[in-house]
């Protein structure tokens, strides 16, 4: 299993083309394996994660991957893709074919792996029917084969060339570490570290034991591994089997342990491998000194300027007023999110008079859909509603809001606050998940609050909450400015985060370390044989071990309005970084940080602002 590279630095795992140059890279050391991965599938934060994780992990020097279905999308269907492997999963009395294919520009900054299973994954949506809004009623099914196809072809791997890790992201991939202890068939992997990461405990993917026939032989005495309640539960296999498991936020770990649909007592009972990592962004899309997708963009430290002028394009939209605080929800319209007690508590704003607007954009529930389109209609001036998903859209109402408010019942890590405050805008949102964790409140002692928070789902919480923002935007706009420079300052980059996972592997004994770059070697492969061909990579391979594993050194914050850029101590393995994905173009590299904040130090405030912020 070797890697061909090409002048145009495309990476082909498992495949070669006789192309004149060409090496050996490291073999990769993480094999992240989900559901989704943005840009090629995305409906919620999984997708943002598994998009960036290995992205930045390889710059790292951790050489990384993902691999998901191929799903019939539109990003999938534009992109090219090269066939590595093919081979079939016994499903029942079935043989389903399936291909592992890669995608040939390798432009995501990490090889990016898809699963062509015709019949169950070639359809226009992730889970549900886009047009009908019908969820796919054989779920189980796919993700059963899914799974199966992955594991396959990682046998095919020489043993010694395998992934250091295979890290599982949801209830969609719970069953590998179950299978790869109990099930004969890929029991070869048995000694590959598994981790399991949980984005959301409320899906948990149970199906009844009616549905055993679809699952691969497996031990008889491990039936109770799988067993939750009476039926399977791929996150309860996944919590036992799994080497590490880890949450994206501390606080959702705890809350897990308290509510969880049910698994409370198995997270108890295996605390000693939870840990909870809060999740980075992606620095580079969501820049505002080079986002192509806002009107405006960042000039020095204009920060005050750059927030009028796109709130000011922002409500010429939407028919709002650019003289009133903006108060907007960015997110999907479900309960979790909290989106069904907003119209109530707008209303209250609304009939009073108060000087502020709200803006929404996002789907979901019909009821809650409904609602926000007839005051759309009511409320013209004050109030607009986009019922859309709209990524471009979302990142100008981050550039031009006041404020981003999140009322969620449940919150494992959140995104959009950290793109809020990546743009200058405030979060007003629930104390729960990682919300609790990334926004102190700016009444707190110690002068590092980042927003607004409520802890009771109610709607006086929620009303007070806006309350607090809009008195604070109409009679102290000095402080406000200074808080929007404030978390504006906040790295939450994903170079600090990448070191804790890495503390993850190395604890339960993945040999995961930074790999220095290969020196590519010119190779007239016209003229080989074949015997000569396989002892040229053989010798490329062995003098291209690193001898020594590069040491990272930290990196000292600094606040993103500055244009200067710190470059990350470890080597990477890539000969140039590639540019972002469609839609986004990158214009510049932003900042890399190699090892985790070890405290915050944002500007201070006097005491009399400070004594203002508490009351």
């Amino acid at each position: 299993m070797y890697a061909e590279v090409t002048k145009a630095n495309g990476v082909i795992y498992g495949s070669n083309h006789g192309c004149q140059l060409r090496t050996l890279l490291p073999m990769i050391q993480v094999l992240h394996i989900s559901a989704e991965c943005y840009p090629a599938a995305k409906s919620g934060g999984l997708g943002d994660v598994v998009g960036s994780l290995p992205k930045y992990q390889t710059q790292a020097g951790i050489m990384a991957a993902a691999i998901i279905p191929k799903y019939a999308v539109k990003w999938i269907n534009h992109q090219e893709w090269v066939g590595i492997w093919g081979g079939t999963v016994r499903v029942d009395w079935r043989n389903v074919g399936y291909h592992v294919m890669q995608l040939k520009n390798n432009n995501l900054g990490y090889p990016l792996f898809v699963v062509d299973i015709p019949g169950l994954f070639d359809r226009p949506g992730i889970y549900a029917d886009p047009h009908s809004g019908a969820p796919y009623r054989d779920e189980t099914e796919r993700y059963i084969v899914f799974q199966q196809a992955v594991l396959q072809w990682l046998l095919t791997f020489p043993e010694a060339e395998r992934p250091q890790v295979l890290h599982c992201h949801d209830h969609h991939t719970g069953l590998i570490p179950f299978l790869v202890k109990h099930s004969p068939l890929y029991r070869g992997l048995a000694k590959t570290p598994t981790v399991f990461t949980i984005h959301n405990g409320q899906y948990q993917g149970m199906f009844s034991w009616s549905s055993l026939h679809l699952m691969p032989f497996f031990d008889a005495h491990a039936r109770g591994y799988l067993e939750w309640n009476g039926v399977v539960n791929p996150m309860a296999a996944a919590l036992r089997c799994a080497w590490a498991v880890t949450t994206v936020s501390e606080s959702y770990l705890f809350e897990l342990h308290e509510k969880s649909m049910g698994l409370e007592q198995l997270f108890r009972d295996e605390w000693r491998k939870e840990t909870g990592i809060v999740n980075g962004i992606d620095a580079d899309v969501w820049d505002p000194r080079t986002d192509p997708m806002v009107q405006h963009k960042l000039e020095g430290e204009k920060v005050e300027a750059f927030k009028k002028a796109n709130k000011k394009v922002l409500c010429e939209w939407f028919g709002l007023s650019p003289d009133k605080p903006l108060v907007s929800f960015i997110g999907r319209m479900v309960g979790e999110k909290g989106v069904d007690i907003l119209p109530d508590a707008y209303k209250r704003f609304l009939h009073a008079g108060a000087e502020v607007s709200f803006l929404v954009l996002g789907t979901g529930e019909k009821w809650t859909q409904d609602e926000f389109r007839s005051m759309a209609h009511q409320y013209q001036g004050r109030f607009n509603a986009v019922i859309d998903y709209n990524e471009a859209l979302s990142h100008q109402i981050y550039a031009g809001s006041d404020y981003l408010i999140m009322p969620s019942r449940v919150e494992p890590c959140g995104l959009n606050q950290m793109y809020a405050m990546r743009y200058g805008t405030i979060p007003i949102v629930r104390s729960v998940g990682g919300l609790k964790d990334t926004v102190p409140d700016i009444g707190e002692a110690g002068g590092h609050g980042r927003g607004i928070r409520f802890d009771h789902f109610s709607i006086e919480d929620v009303v007070h909450a806006i309350y607090r923002g809009v008195s604070l935007w109409h009679s102290e706009p000095g402080i406000l400015a200074h808080l929007r420079r404030r978390v504006m300052a906040v790295d939450f980059s994903w170079e600090h985060v990448i070191q804790t996972y890495q503390n993850v592997y190395n604890r339960i004994g993945a040999r995961v370390a930074p790999f220095a770059p290969v020196k590519a070697v010119e190779v007239p492969a016209a003229k080989e044989t074949p015997a000569q061909e396989e002892h040229n990579e053989m010798v490329v391979y062995k003098s291209s071990l690193p001898a020594k594993v590069p040491e990272k050194k930290a990196v000292v914050e600094k606040a993103p309005v500055e244009a200067k850029e710190k470059k990350p101590a470890a080597k990477k393995a890539v000969a140039k970084k590639a540019p972002a994905p469609t839609p986004i173009k990158e214009d510049k590299p932003t900042a890399k940080k190699a090892a985790k904040e070890k405290s915050e130090k944002p500007p201070k405030a006097s005491k009399k602002v400070q004594s203002k912020l508490k009351s």
